[in-house]
């Protein structure tokens, strides 16, 4: 909890045995209240690890970020939704002591959205152009400038549920915050640090059929939600 407000976080992994129990070790308890993890449909021991450093797990069997993110927020609604929502990889790559600069807009009153945007100087160049491409897409349709399309962020949970978010993979985020511009939310962006994940492979940027896939249908959902947006 912090200034009054119940934090809940949401990991959505898959075969990330090797990296999510140090990564859950990283999250400060004195913020965030309990860690969710939507394990979505491991082979390995991601669910043991992640309930060994007291993470409550919820099995997604069906493949794609936002079909793990949407089955743990049902689960959060029936024990008892938070008030904010924070959404961290498992893998490391996100700075937990940045934890504040994400919170803290939504804890002053200013946001009910917040990403954080990161710097790209150790990614891969297609990744950080596939990025600045939606982002331009997105910025262009809807009216709103956004600079990344990043995992950690936070929201609250009323807003995350007032956008009746559907898509079950790669345009989670991108429908997250076109949405949150149809709706009126108040959207604000920080700047975060980004590091190499612990340990692994990304599902996206480790193959060029990962880096295909994701892309395609992050810019496909960029139109799509950006025009609906503009309507």
């Amino acid at each position: 909890m912090i200034e009054g407000l119940s934090v809940g976080a949401i990991m959505p992994a898959l075969n990330e045995s090797d990296v999510i129990g140090p990564t859950l070790a990283t999250i400060p308890a004195d913020i965030i209240d309990t860690v969710w993890v939507g394990d979505n449909g491991s082979v390995d021991d991601t669910a043991a690890e992640a309930r060994r450093h007291g993470a409550r797990v919820v099995r997604e069997p069906r493949r794609g970020y936002g079909a793990a993110c949407q089955a743990v927020l049902r689960e959060m609604r029936r024990a008892g939704a938070p008030d904010v929502v924070v959404f961290i990889d498992a893998d490391g790559s996100q700075p937990v002591d940045e934890l504040h600069a994400i919170l803290g807009p939504i804890v002053d009153g200013r946001a009910d959205l917040v990403i954080g945007y990161r710097r790209f100087e150790d990614a891969p160049p297609h990744v950080s152009l596939g990025n600045r491409v939606a982002c331009a897409i997105l910025t262009s349709l809807t009216g709103h400038s956004f600079r990344d399309l990043g995992p950690f962020r936070a929201i609250r949970f009323d807003a995350i549920q007032r956008l009746a978010l559907n898509d079950l993979d790669y345009g989670w985020n991108v429908e997250m915050q076109a949405r949150a511009v149809a709706e009126g939310l108040r959207i604000v962006q920080v700047p975060v640090s980004h590091r190499k994940r612990s340990a692994g492979r990304s599902k996206i940027s480790g193959s060029l059929s990962g880096t295909l896939q994701a892309g395609s249908k992050i810019l496909w959902t960029s139109f799509r939600e950006g025009w609906r947006a503009r309507r």
